[in-house]
């Protein structure tokens, strides 16, 4: 052995003799402020290796066997490393793909608890555990070092000092959801700094900060944030993974996020958020990871133990069961993959302060092997959890798998994305027959599917448009999707749009057309903040942006997915229109009730909650609610029911609706309320320039143009 050889293996071995057995909790990399514990959960691994690099993620230092095996946790202790420290895994155990284990130590692993990460995932063949283009791929053994081209995890210290304020902690009856793409809200903004556009701190740069603060929502709701990485194949078509649904790392932000590197500047965005008096939702996928089936690379979790973070086909376990239509589903039957992503939750709900989380198809993570479970441990973790019980929990409740539509099949506690509002309202405002008995549920939260076992209304999250999908201009633009940016021949994303282009597919100079477009994007923008429920609104629809007609913009983190804030006539008209729907929408609690508004009488009262009438003004009847070409509704909202469970009169406004989707006028009859002086219209969408309220006398006949909503108060006596 050259003594060169020499030197280094005696300092290996001092430094790995310095090595303790350290705690298997908390798993992870904890720094304690005299050295770094490690803990990494592997049932099957027969060893583990930490291995530590360079600042930079380029170099490998050492490798140090982790000392001590408790409980299926590996683990060790540093007593000289730091926060800054660059590390990963090399974990060894049987290699048996026909079995599920794919043990593979060339394959450097990200630990699933990394807070942050260093470097960026690198294309190469020596990501994947078996030899591509080899017969039977996945059964054969890669022995290349995937070091060079996967991130790295980074020891991190945690402190940071809050400002004294606290959450918002706005009420589920008083909230409404802003979505956005954490960078592209940004991207084209001019006065965000350029070194700061597509980062937190561009977020929450003071003319952005500014913009959504006084727009009136009250919560903003972030495309995934968590480390993600990009697919192989967007990256050959020049694209990429934009909207994020590809995580790798269940901790740490997407380090692209981060203008300065640093992990505090998540928390300093929230802080600021919270200042002004915004919540932050986080939208989360805990359903599958970047790995991918059997084909995909090793990242991470596949090398750690396959079997026992993914679910995997009961008689082949070499394949994955594809729940989620990525490739992989993430096995939440198991306590240890339960327990990775309840702790995930909790890091940011208390060191990150964030106040809820948006769930990617939810129905994944209560899908047991009967299917679909409401008292799957997930879903009875989060509500029993001293912690999580107390955020706003968001399901999308759908996906692929068997049972996958479950819209009102979600336990007390969570609200859920609601499409039949969607579907509906579109579908009503394009003026298809037969609306109606669908409208009149949709509009009072969707009692159908949320009435029961003490849900209130705001368990319906109703949308028109969201990142998935048109945006609401595209929406009365287009009739048939334009995607052909997304270099899939136009095959991908939704062909049920349920949109109208009146007249001209896209842009164009008809004036007619334009002001019916602009009329429609009112039209449902009041019926979405007017309608009972939790409201949510996709960013820049508050001022009409476009993408081109591309449906489907996830791989596009260019100026098609990308916000533009210069504004034309049309666009800064809608902006104040839509700040002027959320104000009512505050100004009347008779419009975001805390209980379901269902018709009944109260004898006592002598009051109906909600009543339907037509257009001469008198209640609907069963062959009213039948007749396919009625379009024109109305919805008055009794501000004298209770408001709670208690008998005792409310004493909110009373408020008429008057919804009229036929393309002419409809003679509407203002209704007799009891008490009642006059009616003052508070909002018409055919006159948005109307700011002032003007006064009508009960039993008059109201022109109600074409395509065209009305808001008015009852004045009484």
């Amino acid at each position: 052995m050259s003594s060169k050889t020499k030197g280094a293996a005696e300092q290996f071995a001092k430094r790995n003799s310095r090595v303790t057995e350290g705690r298997r909790f908390p798993l992870g990399a904890t720094w304690d402020g005299l050295g770094v514990n490690f803990a990494l959960f592997s049932a099957h691994a027969t060893r583990v290796e930490l291995c530590l690099f360079d600042s930079t993620g380029e170099v490998e230092l050492e490798r140090i066997a982790l000392p001590e095996h408790t409980n299926e946790i590996w683990h060790g202790y540093l007593p000289d490393a730091h926060p800054g420290l660059v590390y990963g895994y090399r974990v060894y155990g049987p290699y048996e793909p026909e079995a599920g284990h794919r043990f593979n130590p060339n394959k450097l692993l990200i630990d699933p608890y990394a807070k942050q990460l260093v470097g960026r995932l690198r294309w190469s063949p020596a990501l994947f555990g078996y030899t591509i283009g080899s017969p039977d791929a996945d059964l054969s053994f890669d022995e290349r070092d995937s070091a060079p081209f996967v991130p790295k995890a980074k020891v991190i210290d945690p402190a940071f000092t809050w400002p004294e304020h606290h959450r918002p902690k706005t009420p589920w009856s008083d909230t409404v959801i802003y979505e956005a793409h954490l960078r592209g809200i940004s991207m084209r903004h001019p006065q965000v700094p350029d070194e700061l556009r597509g980062t937190c701190a561009g977020l929450v740069s003071p003319a952005l900060l500014q913009h959504i603060r006084t727009l009136g929502v009250s919560s903003i709701e972030l495309l995934p944030t968590h480390a993600f990485v990009d697919d192989q194949h967007l990256l050959e078509r020049d694209l990429s993974n934009y909207w994020g649904y590809n995580s790798i790392g269940f901790f740490a932000p997407h380090p692209a996020y981060l203008a300065s590197g640093k992990v505090n500047e998540f928390k300093e965005m929230v802080a600021r958020l919270h200042n002004a008096n915004l919540e932050v939702i986080l939208d989360v996928v805990y359903n599958h990871t970047a790995e991918g089936n059997e084909l995909g690379p090793t990242l991470s979790m596949r090398g750690i133990d396959n079997t026992s973070y993914y679910r995997l086909m009961p008689d082949e376990p070499r394949y994955y069961i594809n729940d989620s239509g990525t490739g992989n589903t993430l096995d939440m039957a198991h306590p240890c993959v339960l327990q990775m992503v309840t702790d995930s939750l909790r890091y940011w709900a208390t060191e990150m302060q964030v106040d809820g989380f948006r769930f990617d198809l939810a129905t994944i993570l209560g899908r047991s092997t009967d299917g679909f479970d409401e008292r799957h441990a997930f879903l009875v973790s989060c509500r029993q959890d001293p912690v999580l019980s107390h955020l706003k929990l968001i399901a999308e409740p759908w996906d692929c798998g068997p049972g996958g539509y479950q819209v009102g099949g979600f336990p007390p506690g969570w609200s859920e994305w609601n499409d039949r509002f969607r579907d509906n309202m579109r579908a009503y405002w394009r003026g298809d027959e037969g609306q109606l008995p669908e409208l009149a549920r949709r509009l009072t939260a969707s009692g159908d599917l949320f009435d029961q076992r003490g849900r209130r209304p705001y368990a319906s999250i109703n949308f028109i448009t969201s990142h998935d999908g048109y945006t609401l201009r595209d929406l009365v633009s287009y009739e048939e999707k334009h995607n052909e940016a997304n270099g899939e021949d136009n095959n991908d994303g939704h062909d049920h749009n349920l949109s109208c282009n009146y007249g001209a597919e896209g842009g164009t100079d008809d004036q007619s057309i334009r002001e019916t477009r602009l009329q429609q994007m009112r039209n449902l923008l009041s019926s979405l903040l007017l309608s009972q429920g939790t409201p949510m609104l996709l960013a820049g629809d508050e001022f009409g942006r476009t993408q081109g007609g591309n449906n489907n913009a996830y791989c596009q983190n260019n100026e098609i997915g990308w916000i533009d804030w210069q504004l034309s006539d049309e666009g800064a008209g809608l902006l104040s229109f839509t700040r002027r729907l959320l104000s009512l929408r505050r100004a009347y609690p008779i419009l975001r009730r805390g209980r379901f508004l269902v018709g009944e009488y109260n004898e006592e009262l002598d009051v109906l909650d909600v009543a339907w009438l037509r257009p001469d003004g008198e209640p609907m009847q069963p062959e009213n609610w039948d007749d396919p070409n009625a379009r024109t509704l109305g919805v008055l909202f009794d501000g004298r029911a209770q408001p709670t469970g208690l008998p005792r009169s409310g004493e909110d406004a009373t408020v008429l609706l008057l919804f009229n989707a036929h393309h002419d006028v409809v003679e509407f009859h203002l209704p007799e309320v009891a008490g009642g002086q006059e009616w003052i219209c508070l909002l018409d969408t055919a006159r948005p320039e109307l700011t002032h309220g003007e006064s009508h006398t009960p039993t008059t006949t109201y022109p109600l143009p074409g395509r065209s909503l009305m808001l008015f108060e009852l004045l009484r006596v």
